[in-house]
């Protein structure tokens, strides 16, 4: 079984992610804990990767990629993934499933957490203090809020299209949506 899990920054998709990890035995793909890794280990990429995040930009598709790529193709994992945080376009959902495709792979369930800009900043605010994040501020919240609702858009409705997304509602509390989630998966 492979899964996506949207929402924007705050919403509780590593949250998620966690839960569903344990629960099913997936292996989480975060392009944000991949991200970080890189600045942490302070790699080239990382560098880069540093200099976008810290002014509230998307990192670019083909760096993103390759890094997905790396992890997809480890048979280990197969049929075991929830992407977090991924894909964000359409060229990268394109990507994804082409990459899925290779391996005999595909997306079971799609899952989008909807959550308004308001928890979102509440959420970002409480998370900086707790994490430490240096991309954890409001103004950089706002600004990756839009940019995420106005580029995952057409991914959603790929999606939604293919008829694998299912839409939570990211305002209730972790268990509730916890609850919500396995009883979607239990269904498969």
């Amino acid at each position: 079984m492979n899964l996506i899990i949207f929402g924007p920054p705050g919403a509780g998709k590593g949250t998620q992610s966690d839960f569903i990890v344990k629960k099913y035995n997936l292996f989480q793909v975060s392009t944000g804990k991949i991200l970080r890794e890189e600045i942490k280990n302070q790699t080239k990429i990382g560098q880069e990767i540093s200099l976008l995040m810290s002014s509230g930009s998307l990192v670019e598709d083909k760096i993103v990629n390759n890094l997905i790529e790396d992890i997809v193709s480890d048979k280990k994992y197969e049929n075991r993934f929830i992407f977090d945080g991924y894909p964000r376009n359409l060229d990268q959902a394109n990507f994804l499933n082409d990459l899925l495709i290779k391996d005999n792979q595909k997306i079971d369930i799609v899952f989008k957490l909807s959550v308004n800009l308001e928890t979102i900043k509440k959420r970002i605010s409480e998370r900086k203090t707790i994490e430490k994040r240096s991309d954890d501020n409001e103004e950089i919240a706002i600004k990756r809020y839009n940019t995420y609702e106005k580029s995952t858009e057409p991914v959603i409705e790929y999606y939604k299209k293919l008829n694998l997304l299912k839409v939570i509602d990211g305002e209730r509390s972790i268990s509730q949506i916890n609850k919500e989630i396995s009883d979607i998966i239990d269904l498969i």
